[in-house]
């Protein structure tokens, strides 16, 4: 009998069951539906940093372009192939989907947030400009690679879902007005925080934030210099009387974490991938070999015989053959950097050397060199001896910066290679076998082939603006006019 009562109370509630509301099913218990501005913020801030210093070949071949390494068994980025392994298309996807999509959701979430204090309202203000900050500075790479991209239109999937590509120059300039309004507003409000802990860069600290939007700045008018010299050189002495970078303290670094996946990207592909498919180049050993660089023990480990010595750019090189990377960046907590001290002391050499009034060009240029070897850990006299051995010239100040410049810059692939682009500094070596027989440096990425299929009429459109025409490697971007 008790059997058939607990039969039945079973059968009444699957009865019921049944035949109640079941849309609760829909509601994924594990897999929140909301989240914080934080979480986004933090998540697209460790992402945009990965995409900038990682070294893989699928994602940035930044260090390649700019000459500092090369490869071993498979040369083929070297060579400049980047559409096999289709690495303009992840660098697209990564800063817009990954990066700047969940920039602007953390700022719809913010702006749902109602203050109660002063202080507050200054926080929430403070956390604005910060997203603010670091989504221009995703723009000014994407169109520092590519050129024309998705602005006005970008992130906007229900109204444009084929987003129009927004003429460059014109993004630039509106690019520098956020980042004006975002600095001015981020000092006047310097001593409250901003996303505290979930700041993995600066920690909050709004007028460090302040100093790097002012940096930015900074080197998007030097770009320009060459094409508006007027508008540069006001926004390079605006930008500069503002604040900028000028101490390896303020230096915009994110430092990583012992463990995957925190670590810094380098230690995944220099260490765990248990490959060795990078060495440093010759361009760069050879260069450094001949000023007797004082940095080479810092960037590269000495080969058998005693000597630094580089592998040939984009050729097949045997990895036990030549000196190999520096162990520093193999730790997991190396930093990423995005700015630091070196490259804006560098762009104050170059805006002082075309007009602009942001003081001494040999002054920034000694600072420069001086904040680089400080950054390696060079010795103070080492130091000393290389500026008295390296001045700086006037009469060839592109050349004299743009050497310097790309020394320093080393491992931060993407500004070396904007610093060449700019200068024509130093003469980088073509290899003998180039993909689709190409016979310059790269100045640019071509636009992702995914885009050209799904996009295609606004891609065109982009193209037929280029130099030429066509989607090539060598069509300069705007700013790079000679």
């Amino acid at each position: 009998m008790m059997k058939k009562i607990a039969l039945l109370t079973a059968f009444i509630g699957l009865f019921v069951s049944c035949s109640s509301d079941i849309t609760d099913l829909n509601e994924e218990a594990k897999r929140p539906a909301t989240t914080k501005a934080e979480y986004l913020f933090t998540n697209a801030q460790k992402t945009l940093v990965d995409q900038m210093v990682n070294t893989s070949v699928n994602r940035n071949v930044f260090r390649l372009f700019s000459q500092h390494w090369t490869e071993t068994t498979y040369p083929d980025e070297s060579q400049y192939d980047i559409t096999t392994r289709t690495i303009p298309d992840f660098h697209f996807a990564t800063l817009y989907r990954d990066v700047l999509a969940d920039f602007k959701e953390a700022k719809r979430l913010l702006d749902l947030e109602t203050p109660a204090t002063a202080e507050e309202t200054a926080i929430l203000a403070n956390k604005k400009a910060v997203l603010d900050i670091l989504s221009a500075y995703s723009y000014s790479v994407l169109v520092d690679t590519f050129g024309d991209v998705p602005y006005t239109e970008a992130l906007d999937i229900q109204n444009h879902p084929l987003p129009a590509y927004d003429d460059a120059q014109t993004i630039y300039k509106d690019l520098i007005s956020r980042l004006t309004a975002d600095a001015s507003s981020l000092t006047a409000n310097s001593a409250a925080g901003s996303f505290a802990n979930a700041d993995l860069i600066y920690g909050g600290n709004s007028a460090k934030w302040a100093k790097f939007a002012n940096s930015l700045r900074l080197r998007m008018a030097v770009n320009m210099s060459d094409v508006d010299a007027a508008y540069a050189k006001a926004e390079a002495e605006k930008a500069t009387t503002a604040g900028v970078i000028t101490s390896n303290a303020d230096n915009t670094n994110l430092i990583y974490l012992p463990l995957q996946p925190n670590a810094n990207p380098l230690y995944a592909d220099l260490v765990v991938s248990g490959r060795n498919d990078f060495i440093p180049a010759n361009t760069l050993v050879n260069k450094m070999n001949a000023l007797n660089d004082p940095r080479r023990a810092k960037y590269f480990e000495l080969y058998s015989d005693g000597t630094y010595k580089g592998g040939i750019y984009g050729a097949s090189n045997a990895f036990g053959s030549f000196s190999h990377i520096t162990a520093t960046l193999n730790e997991p907590t190396f930093p990423g950097t995005l700015m630091d001290a070196t490259e804006v002391e560098f762009l104050l050499a170059e805006a002082a050397a075309k007009g602009a009034a942001v003081g001494a060009a040999a002054t920034h240029y000694n600072n420069a060199i001086a904040a680089s070897m400080e950054n390696w850990g060079v010795a103070s006299a080492d130091a000393t001896a290389y500026l008295a051995a390296n001045p700086y010239n006037a009469a060839n100040y592109k050349q004299v910066i743009g050497e310097q410049a790309w020394i320093a810059l080393y491992n931060r692939g993407f500004e070396a290679w904007t610093s060449y682009r700019r200068l024509d500094f130093p003469v980088l070596n073509v290899p003998a076998v180039t993909y689709n027989g190409l016979t310059e440096v790269p100045k640019r990425y071509s636009y992702p082939a995914r885009e050209q299929t799904l996009n295609g009429t606004n891609v065109s459109a982009a193209i037929a603006k280029l130099p030429g025409g066509k989607n090539t490697l060598t069509a300069k971007i705007f700013w790079d006019k000679f």
